[in-house]
């Protein structure tokens, strides 16, 4: 028997950038009611979990078909809680047994599809991994990168200023939008996605940033571009 599988999205009500981001208008639906949506539609949850501290939030996630069975403590709704504890909190008061897969979906993961979450559960089970999560690749080698010092430009590796790009290996960065592991790898202390992983490789056009107000523009735009054309 396939393990109970749960969709966790940590969706705060206090976002200081962008007010209210993971309830306001994204291309026709409150922006977290889109990766609910996917979560839904890819068909491997036994439950969607939201977890926030903001009744408006609730009642969007309930709307659109996610369970609100708690409201996150004041104390992990602040500028400085990751989400990894967010997740660790729900974990907790869901009672989830240790061997069950838990999936941190951001709210803001407009971009995920249900392809990707079906891909990172099938990867987690599959592997010797304790993650899984979606990654971008970075377009230009990192290791040919700059620091800007007070000295100017500085290569951040000299040694590799010179070698040409298809010589270098590939680099990937966290594309914030969909986590795989177990619960019992999401309580244990000290254990972070970085840690033992692997990866989703998503395309550059759906590794889109949303965390400031000029960013939204760019992803509405991108996002009606791909899936409402």
């Amino acid at each position: 028997m396939a393990p109970e599988t749960i969709a966790v999205i940590p969706a705060r009500g206090g976002s200081k950038r962008i007010p209210f981001k993971n309830g306001r208008d994204f291309c026709g639906r409150p922006m977290m009611e889109w990766p609910i949506l996917r979560a839904k539609q890819s068909g491997i949850f036994d439950r969607i979990v939201v977890s926030t501290d903001d009744d408006r939030l609730a009642q969007i996630a309930v709307e659109a078909g996610a369970e609100v069975p708690f409201l996150r403590e004041p104390a992990l709704a602040d500028d400085y809680t990751g989400a990894t504890e967010v997740i660790r909190d729900a974990a907790r008061r869901l009672k989830l047994a240790g061997e069950s897969i838990l999936a941190c979906i951001y709210p803001t993961a407009v971009f995920a599809l249900e392809t990707d979450m079906i891909t990172a559960r099938d990867k987690l089970l599959a592997a010797e991994r304790d993650w899984v999560f979606t990654v971008g690749e970075f377009r230009a080698p990192i290791l040919r990168s700059y620091g800007l010092t007070a000295e100017g430009l500085k290569p951040n590796w000299p040694e590799h200023m010179t070698a040409r790009s298809q010589d270098l290996a590939p680099a990937y960065f966290d594309a914030g939008q969909v986590y795989f592991a177990r619960a019992g790898t999401w309580q244990a202390e000290g254990a972070f996605p970085w840690n033992g992983a692997d990866a989703v490789v998503l395309p550059a056009e759906r590794c889109i940033d949303i965390d400031a107000p000029e960013d939204l523009d760019f992803a509405e735009q991108q996002f009606q571009r791909l899936f409402q054309s």
